[in-house]
């Protein structure tokens, strides 16, 4: 499966983004689907996860009750509604896909296929 993640920018802190990562193919429904975010200098962290039929989400402790993870098989699409945004908020975030997994891996490893990011940038 082939991902395009968009919707990134600039955006001021308290203010609201929303994600969207596109999947070719027909097998979407077949992937757990989460996004990581990487901020300049530090490791590829888990930010959130949503189950194959989309009724199950996980999320990181940083963006929990501001982030909500959504999917829409028939458009092949997950998204990723950023509210209420922080400064520490800033990276780049990937969109990933897993077909073995578990919606509860929060390593990167686990996960097959990746998008190519798109940077999120908050100013305080």
């Amino acid at each position: 499966v082939q991902l395009q993640a968009s919707g990134g920018g600039l955006v001021q802190a308290g203010g609201s983004l929303r994600l969207s990562c596109a999947a070719s193919g027909r097998t979407f429904s077949s992937y757990i689907m989460a996004w990581f975010r990487q901020a300049p200098g530090k490791e590829r962290e888990f930010v959130a996860s949503v189950s194959r039929s989309g009724g199950l989400m996980y999320y990181a402790d940083s963006v929990k009750g501001r982030f909500t993870i959504s999917r829409d098989n028939a458009k092949n699409t997950v998204y990723l509604q950023m509210n209420s945004l922080k400064p520490e908020d800033t990276a780049v975030y990937y969109c990933a896909a897993d077909s073995s997994g578990s919606l509860y891996d929060i390593t990167q490893y686990g996960y097959e296929y990746w998008g190519q990011g798109t940077k999120v940038t908050v100013s305080s």
